[in-house]
């Protein structure tokens, strides 16, 4: 990788097949054995792999293909963390209409999408996604990056009072057990080689953008009432401390955060500017913000940049693509909000992206591998003309 302008790389996650899927709930049911599931996962993620080097994406990721959605993977990696359904949580919820509320918004079934939760004193039990990651490096020879879910993501998720309570005194003191464990897994990741490692918290939106009104992540803590100062001071706390940490590393870190990801349609998802969560910003600086910028949604750029700090210090992940569309871009729009922020940071610290993955939660894809392609090489077609521009 030897041109540092206008590198792509992409969010995380790829639509899983109906082989896979079925696969997956034959392991979960005991009705397939690991090495035949796992044949099935390592072709798919090579299919994955083999689709952005063939679109020249710069930084490879895995897909994601073994996880069920984001974050409630990790129940599978970690002692005291059970995986609940909707339904299961319903019993536990204190604001039952306003968690009601949540599942209309997702519109989606109670007991299809699932989350982790904190059932027990929060352990590092084996790598959340090491094992992933020494797989993906045997797949290219490119530059690599792991995702993982935030620490303030993981410990707002698990978070169900009336359960957690048990185990936990507060939010805050499971939280510090989420950083021993995301400490383990930079360790991990560390040893492997990893080169980017990416931090998602979409939640950060939900605390400054909802305004009181009914959470429409999936996070059964987020049906709890909160003052929004403090939880941006919480979530401060968390994302700095594994972000210092990964930089102690030399591993290059990504704080991603968007608005959304759960439908198609634009008119339920969050909308508001970044300036927010600027403090949050620039008291974690972490070395890339991975934003979501492709839509009006995300407010005007010239908003981020009003902070010194980020303008002098960050790269910017600049989504450029609406992962929830089957519209290709233009390559006219994607140079045109490029040159917008040129005015602000030299091409060296613009990075290309979607503005989220493809299919964030397993059994709900908001695209497909075709069009999914044809993003992919209008991306490498973006990259390519604006090397030529500035080069």
């Amino acid at each position: 990788m030897t041109n540092s302008s206008f590198l792509t790389s992409l969010l995380g996650s790829m639509p899983r097949s109906k082989k896979l899927l079925t696969a997956k709930r034959k392991l979960n049911r005991g009705n397939l054995n690991l090495s035949s599931y796992h044949q099935i996962l390592d072709e798919e993620t090579k299919y994955v792999v083999n689709l952005q080097e063939h679109n020249d994406i710069d930084i490879v990721t895995n897909g994601e293909l073994n996880r069920d959605n984001y974050v409630s993977f990790i129940a599978e990696r970690l002692e005291g963390v059970t995986m609940m359904s909707m339904a299961d949580m319903f019993d536990y919820i204190e604001d039952k209409q306003g968690f009601e509320q949540i599942l209309e918004i997702l519109d989606v079934p109670a007991i299809s999408i699932k989350n982790a939760i904190c059932t027990g004193k929060v352990k590092y039990n084996k790598p959340l996604v090491a094992d992933e990651m020494i797989e993906l490096k045997k797949l290219t020879d490119k530059k690599i990056k792991a995702t993982l879910p935030g620490p303030y993501l993981i410990t707002r998720s698990m978070w169900l009072p009336a359960l957690s309570k048990q185990y936990y005194d507060s939010k805050d003191s499971l939280g510090e057990d989420i950083i021993k464990v995301l400490k383990e897994e930079i360790d991990s990741l560390a040893k492997i080689g990893i080169d980017v490692i990416q931090f998602d918290e979409p939640v950060l939106t939900e605390v400054v953008f909802s305004e009181g009104k009914t959470r429409s992540f999936m996070c059964a803590a987020l049906s709890e009432k909160k003052d929004p100062t403090e939880e941006l001071k919480f979530a401060t706390k968390l994302i700095k401390s594994v972000i210092d940490y990964t930089k102690d590393k030399g591993i290059l870190v990504s704080l991603h955060v968007c608005r959304g990801n759960w439908s198609r349609d634009e008119s339920i998802l969050l909308t508001g500017p970044y300036t927010p969560l600027l403090p949050l910003f620039e008291e974690t600086l972490p070395n890339i913000l991975t934003l979501e910028f492709s839509t009006p949604r995300a407010g005007e750029i010239s908003s981020l940049f009003s902070s010194d700090l980020i303008r002098e210090n960050c790269i910017l992940g600049l989504g450029v693509m609406n992962p929830r569309t089957d519209e290709i871009e233009s390559l006219e729009e994607i140079i045109s909000r490029v040159k917008e922020v040129m005015k602000f940071i030299p091409k060296e610290r613009i990075w290309l992206n979607p503005d989220c993955g493809f299919a964030t939660f397993a059994n709900r894809p908001v695209s497909t591998m075709d069009v999914i392609d044809k993003k992919l090489a209008r991306l490498n077609e973006a990259k390519n003309s604006l090397r030529n521009l500035y080069e």
